[in-house]
């Protein structure tokens, strides 16, 4: 007897290892499902996976983006507040790429390119306002669509948004394009 009850406790063990597996593979896939649900955008968990930020420029990007709807303030780098040139500079900076500090100064920086070489990544440099003889502002671009450049910047009135070159403010404002990367 004593020798049939040590096998059989073995065995009991063995068994209700492999039906927790089951049961922790059964919630997670039963997870992956709700995480699809939640984004319509998203099918699968593998879709999930292939969004996170690969790239250099990637990871810049969505650094800037936690900062959509942070109030402006002159000089700001944090959540609390934030300038144009403080968003673009902490972006960088997140990924140990050190620019100035100042919207004029960054424009001397890496290589101005033209409008139509424009990829995900790229400054754009503006003059606004009534200091239009010099830089003032600048603007981080995350998206290319419908023949629009979409940027991220931090603007006086609405903080940090999300803005395209083709509204008419900034295409009148535009001096040039910049590529760091």
């Amino acid at each position: 007897m004593k020798y049939l009850l040590i096998p059989l406790i073995l065995i009991l063990s063995l068994s209700s290892c492999k039906s927790r597996k089951v049961r922790r593979q059964q919630k997670e896939t039963t997870e992956n499902i709700i995480i699809g649900k939640k984004d319509p955008d998203l099918k699968n968990v593998a879709e999930v996976e292939t969004k996170k930020p690969r790239t250099t420029r990637e990871r810049i990007i969505t650094y800037a983006e936690q900062f959509l709807g942070t109030p402006y303030q002159w000089g700001g780098t944090t959540k609390r507040g934030m300038d144009c040139s403080g968003l673009v500079f902490e972006s960088f900076r997140s990924e140990d790429i050190f620019l100035p500090r100042i919207s004029r100064d960054m424009a001397k920086k890496g290589k101005k390119i033209v409008l139509k070489q424009v990829i995900t990544g790229d400054l754009l440099f503006f003059k606004t306002g009534n200091r239009r003889h010099s830089v003032n502002h600048v603007g981080l671009v995350v998206d290319i669509r419908d023949n629009d450049i979409k940027f991220i910047h931090a603007t006086t009135h609405q903080g940090v948004i999300i803005s395209g070159l083709n509204e008419t403010y900034w295409l009148n404002a535009f001096y040039q394009a910049r590529r760091i990367l």
